[in-house]
C-alpha cells in the first residue's frame, strides 16, 4: 500500500508498505483523508525526536476495514476519525475525565508496518498517511456516514486542540475580551469555539493577512499583521487600552483577558504575555521544542492574578468532544469545511508543504 514516511533522508512516499492485521482491542482502519498538521513537520525537521524509517500522520478519517478479536465498539464499515489519544481507561486521569493526562497515551511507538518484511515504526499512534492503519480500539470515534471525512478528519488533532483550548482548558465567559496568535488550522478552531462561548472582541493575528478574511468569518473582531518589526503586545494594547489616554496601566493594566498561543515560538509567548489584562491567562497552545524555555516577569503574575496554561490536545476527551463538534458541524454551528483550504492527491505530499510554509493554506488534506 501506499504511505509516506520519515526517513534517515527526509521524507518518502512509498507504494510497497505493508501493515499487520489487528490482533486482540486493534482495528484496522482503511484512511480516507488526513490533515497535514506541523507537528508532522517538526518529525521531519528534528524538533520531534522519532525513529525512522516510520509512517507519519496522526490527524485522520476512514472507514473500518477488520477488527480483531474482543472488539465491540467498531464494526467493519463504520465511520471513524481516529485520536492519537490511546488512553488506558482504568487509570485516575481516564477515571477523573483527563485522559490526555494518561500515561500510557504518550510514545505508543510499536512496528505494525513493514517493507521487504523490514520493521516500521508508527507515529503518534496513529500513522494516518498511509492508505490503512493498525490502531486501539479506543482510538476510533465513530461518527455519522453523513459528514464528509474530508472535512473529519482535521477534528482529533488541530480541531479538538485550538477549540479545547478555549472549551476545555480555559474558562473564557461571555463578553470577554481575547486574542489568538497563529491563524492556522489550530488557531481558527480557537476562534469558532470563542464565537462559541461569546466572548467579545476577537483579536486574530498572523503574519499572513489573507488569513483574516477566513477569521473574520469565523468570529473575529480585530486583526493584527505580525511580522519583523511589529511588537504585537503593543498593537494588542493599542486595540484595548488601559484609558482613553492611557496605553498601559500599574503593573501592565490593559489588553485582553485571553490570550491562545498558537505559534509554539517562545519569544511570541514572551510577547503574548506583555498584552494581557490583570486577571488574564495566557493558553499556550503551540508546540515548540522539547527544551524550549521563556523569560517572562514573574511579578507582572502575582500581582495582578495572571496566568500561564498548557494544554495538550485542548484537554480532549476524545469520545465526548470530537463528537459534540461533528454535531455541531451538522447543526451549522462549528465550520469544518472551510477549515479544508485544499484537497491534495496522496502523492502530493512536498506540495502542501509547500504551501503550508508559504501561508497558503489553513490546513491542507491528503486523500488516499
Amino acid at each position: 500500500m501506499r504511505a509516506i514516511l520519515h526517513t534517515d533522508k527526509g521524507v518518502e512516499t512509498r507504494d510497497d508498505v505493508e501493515v499487520r492485521d489487528p490482533e486482540a482491542g486493534e482495528v484496522l482502519v482503511r484512511i480516507a483523508a488526513t490533515g497535514v498538521c506541523h507537528s508532522d513537520v517538526s518529525v521531519l525537521e528534528g524538533v520531534i525526536e522519532w525513529p525512522a524509517p516510520a509512517v507519519l500522520g496522526h490527524e485522520g478519517a476512514g472507514i473500518v476495514e477488520k477488527v480483531g478479536a474482543g472488539v465491540t465498539a467498531v464494526v467493519p464499515g463504520d465511520h471513524v476519525v481516529i485520536t492519537t489519544i490511546a488512553a488506558c481507561g482504568m487509570c485516575r486521569y481516564c477515571q477523573t475525565g483527563h485522559p490526555n493526562r494518561c500515561r500510557q497515551t504518550l510514545g505508543n511507538r510499536s512496528t505494525p508496518f513493514s517493507i521487504g518484511g523490514e520493521p516500521v515504526w508508527n507515529f503518534a499512534g496513529a500513522s494516518t498517511y498511509a492508505e490503512m492503519t493498525l490502531v486501539k480500539e479506543i482510538q476510533c470515534v465513530t461518527i455519522p456516514k453523513d459528514v464528509p471525512l474530508t472535512s473529519a478528519c482535521l477534528v482529533p488533532c488541530g480541531v479538538v486542540t485550538g477549540a479545547g483550548a478555549v472549551l476545555n482548558r480555559a474558562n473564557v465567559l461571555p463578553g470577554q475580551t481575547a486574542a489568538v496568535i497563529g491563524l492556522g488550522g489550530v488557531g481558527l478552531a480557537a476562534v469558532q469555539a470563542l464565537r462559541l462561548k461569546g466572548a467579545g472582541r476577537v483579536v486574530g493575528i498572523d503574519t499572513v493577512p489573507g488569513k483574516f478574511d477566513l477569521a473574520r468569518q469565523f468570529g473575529a473582531t480585530d486583526f493584527v499583521q505580525a511580522g519583523k518589526g511589529v511588537d504585537v503586545a503593543d498593537e494588542i494594547r493599542t486595540l484595548f487600552p488601559y484609558s482613553e489616554d492611557q496605553k498601559v496601566g500599574t503593573f501592565g493594566a490593559g489588553g485582553v483577558d485571553w490570550i491562545f498561543e498558537c505559534t509554539g515560538v517562545p519569544a511570541v509567548l514572551e510577547n503574548a504575555l506583555e498584552a494581557l489584562d490583570w486577571g488574564g491567562t495566557l493558553i499556550a497552545v503551540g508546540q515548540p521544542s522539547q527544551t524550549a524555555t521563556a523569560n517572562i516577569r514573574i511579578a507582572n503574575l502575582l500581582q495582578c492574578d495572571r496566568g500561564i496554561l498548557g494544554t495538550r490536545a485542548g484537554g480532549v476527551r476524545p469520545h465526548e468532544d470530537i463528537r459534540a463538534i461533528v454535531e455541531l458541524y451538522r447543526q451549522g454551528k462549528f465550520d469544518l469545511d472551510a477549515l479544508v483550504s485544499k484537497v491534495y492527491p496522496s502523492d502530493a505530499f512536498n506540495d502542501v508543504l509547500d504551501d503550508m510554509h508559504n501561508g497558503r493554506i489553513a490546513r491542507g488534506v491528503l486523500a488516499f
